[in-house]
């Protein structure tokens, strides 16, 4: 991702209503095709459709399951029939990927614009609302804490197997959290009580039902993400395909689900109205957003930077205090007020609550892997536990982030886009040095950095970056990366993705392929290098 403003290093402009390039004379016979990549999103669609029927055997699937249970389809879940259920679900994801590029290729080549991507994007979500859980089992968390606040036990200070009642709800929740107090704000434990209130032990609708409220943040990213661009300077089929068609939002935060979607709806709209001079309303948005996940915090420091540059007056100072006190003020209200009205009190407990995703260690937690690299060398030489190393080395990684997220905060004391664009960047660094890193939480920067110019070869990096991000966890939600073959297959593919995106076929596997000819693009195809 880049802010340059060197035009030939950026992607062309594309505007929503962007038609077709004018045929070069000596191409005048060249076939022309459709505008609209009906053949790209069908393939999309039908990818999405595998996930699902793979995700009945493969996926997040409920310990006691209602619909296929021990009838004739139980096979799906052992032995060969997993195995089948797998084949499928991989070839699925595959399709939505392969699909994914050649729908940046045609972007790139300036032959569609935003409305079809958001088409596309719609037709692959649909499928998956009434999926099983995709590459995690965190829905089942969720239901199990909003059950624990229906029926009056602390999901701060008390796990979901303390919950008597719903036996099918906390069955289901991940043996890690189970004794777990719950990390998240107290504004989407009330959401998740008001889903179990809803459903009661039918954990499928529960399912659905979290992922239709979810679906309430995916809408107002859709909302905000073209007014976005206006100020940020991007361009909207770039950043509908990036923000809302990629695999990272289509599968880990629609067909997860998870919870990120409804804060980065919050978040979203929170910076537009920051960047609109409503910053009262700003302030109170990304406030909401962190009571639904408290990472969106980062944001907040930055947006006091934007009002102050909007006030007029000569001092600088008496500037950022006014703005500092105002947006204090407002957060401690909307604070309060949210964790009363969700919780019945004013209950901090979610705040050591946060302590319980350290839990999760891994190596795409970059002070993680640091550390398990620096085990793994001494432990050839001398007998010692890991948790010393990596223990040392996340507290190095903090220390790390505080320090990049002050100069961050600190460089963006003029407001205006830059101080938009250092969120963007520290909310990534959160997510990268913070631990854990779980693959979705890379969203919470790059949906707002996605409104940004892109070069294309950023693009690229980010398409391999996707697959590997998806690919990281087993469909079941347990992690992938200690199958060194698995990882190594999984980074080939990204590769190959990535430079598919700016040559079609680019290892020359599908020779097959009629290739368009020079000056004319076919759908899904690219331009000439």
């Amino acid at each position: 991702m880049a802010t340059t403003t060197d035009p030939a290093a950026q992607v062309p402009a594309l505007d929503s209503d962007a038609g077709a390039p004018q045929a070069h004379p000596g191409t005048a016979r060249a076939r022309v095709p459709s505008r609209f990549p009906y053949r790209t999103i069908s393939m999309g669609t039908i990818g999405s459709v595998l996930l699902l029927l793979g995700a009945l055997g493969a996926g997040g699937v409920l310990i006691r399951d209602p619909v296929i249970g021990t009838g004739p389809l139980s096979w799906v879940r052992y032995g060969h029939g997993r195995m089948l259920a797998n084949a499928v679900l991989y070839a699925g994801f595959g399709l939505v990927v392969w699909a994914w590029v050649r729908l940046g290729r045609y972007m790139l080549a300036g032959r569609i614009g935003s409305r079809p991507i958001v088409i596309a994007a719609a037709c692959w979500m649909a499928p998956l609302i009434i999926s099983p859980p995709l590459f995690t089992r965190d829905v089942f968390s969720y239901l199990g804490q909003g059950a624990q606040l229906l029926h009056g036990l602390d999901p701060y200070a008390h796990g979901p197997a303390e919950l008597e009642t719903l036996p099918n709800v906390v069955q289901n929740v991940h043996p890690v959290w189970q004794t777990t107090p719950a990390p998240y704000g107290p504004l989407f434990l009330l959401v998740a009580k008001g889903v179990v209130a809803l459903t009661g032990d039918n954990v499928i609708a529960g399912v659905i039902v979290t992922r239709l409220v979810l679906l309430l943040g995916l809408g107002a990213m859709l909302w905000a993400l073209p007014r976005l661009v206006r100020h940020l300077g991007g361009k909207l089929p770039i950043t509908m395909w990036l923000a809302v068609a990629s695999p990272m939002t289509v599968i880990h935060l629609v067909g997860g689900p998870h919870n990120d979607l409804l804060m980065l709806g919050f978040l979203t709209i929170g910076v537009l109205a920051a960047l609109e001079r409503k910053h009262a309303l700003a302030i109170a948005l990304v406030t909401l957003g962190m009571l639904i996940k408290p990472t969106a915090a980062v944001a907040l420091p930055f947006l006091v930077w934007v009002w102050a540059n909007h006030l007029s007056g000569e001092s600088r100072v008496r500037n950022f205090l006014k703005a500092g006190a105002a947006s204090v003020g407002i957060f401690a209200v909307v604070f309060v007020l949210g964790t009363w009205v969700s919780l019945g009190s004013f209950n901090l407990g979610w705040v050591t609550g946060l302590q319980a995703p350290t839990l999760v260690t891994n190596w795409v937690n970059f002070p993680t892997g640091l550390g398990q690299i620096a085990y793994t060398l001494v432990h050839l030489v001398i007998n010692v536990p890991e948790s010393p190393f990596v223990t040392v080395a996340r507290a190095l990684a903090m220390l790390t982030l505080a320090v990049f997220a002050v100069r961050q905060w600190w460089r963006s004391r003029f407001g205006g886009n830059e101080a938009i664009f250092r969120m963007a960047m520290t909310l990534l660094a959160t997510a990268i040095l913070a631990p854990p890193t779980l693959p979705w939480y890379l969203t919470w920067g790059f949906v707002v950095a996605a409104a940004f110019p892109w070069r294309r070869r950023h693009l690229a990096v980010v398409v391999g970056v996707a697959v590997f991000l998806v690919m990281a966890y087993y469909p079941t939600g347990e992690q992938a990366l200690y199958d060194w073959w698995f990882v190594v297959v999984t980074i080939a593919l990204g590769v190959y993705a990535a430079a598919s995106l700016l040559r079609p076929d680019p290892l020359g596997l599908i020779g097959a392929w009629r290739r368009p000819a020079a000056g004319s693009v076919a759908e899904g195809g690219g331009v000439s290098a």
